[in-house]
């Protein structure tokens, strides 16, 4: 065996480092927003991750409808006609907050599940940017019912195939 391997206490392997492999140059980070507390920190957290780098922020809201078989359509295209408002509101929450900040960002909706809608906008941005490093930024809640039940941070962090960075 090569020197340094395996002369580690307990015989571990240590495989060496390789400067050859330089990191991606382009950062793309996924960002699930809702106008939460948490969320809001994710944001913050996501412009304090690129700052210095190359890369984009996809800011994502996720609209969940509940159940549509229990629904009117009448009560659906009303749903759909709330999540247009909360989608131009949080668009602009955005848009004040990273104004003199970071104006490399883009905001985009999705439907249905949160966690498996966020994974799906990495994996496109991974399709879409085969040569950047795709990472998911979510805010986390301390509610006792995230807590009993499970969280969306909670299910990305077991899920993700991109890293993910849970921000408190």
């Amino acid at each position: 065996m090569p020197a340094g391997h395996g002369d580690t206490p307990g015989g571990s392997y240590s495989p060496p480092m390789s400067t050859g492999t330089l990191p991606a140059t382009d950062l793309r980070i996924m960002v699930g927003f809702d106008g939460s507390p948490p969320a809001t920190r994710a944001l913050d957290g996501a412009v304090n991750l690129l700052q210095g780098r190359a890369g984009h922020i996809d800011v994502v809201y996720v609209a969940h409808m509940p159940s549509v078989a229990a629904l009117s359509p009448g009560a659906v295209a009303e749903l759909e006609l709330g999540f247009d408002d909360v989608e131009r509101e949080l668009r602009g929450v955005v848009g004040e907050r990273l104004r003199g900040r970071e104006d490399r960002w883009d905001f985009q909706r999705r439907q249905g599940l949160i966690a498996e809608e966020l994974l799906g906008a990495a994996k496109d941005a991974v399709a879409a940017h085969p040569a950047a490093t795709v990472v998911i930024v979510v805010g986390s809640s301390s509610l006792v019912a995230h807590r009993v039940v499970g969280s969306v941070a909670v299910s990305l962090v077991r899920h993700s195939p991109v890293p993910v960075v849970v921000v408190p």
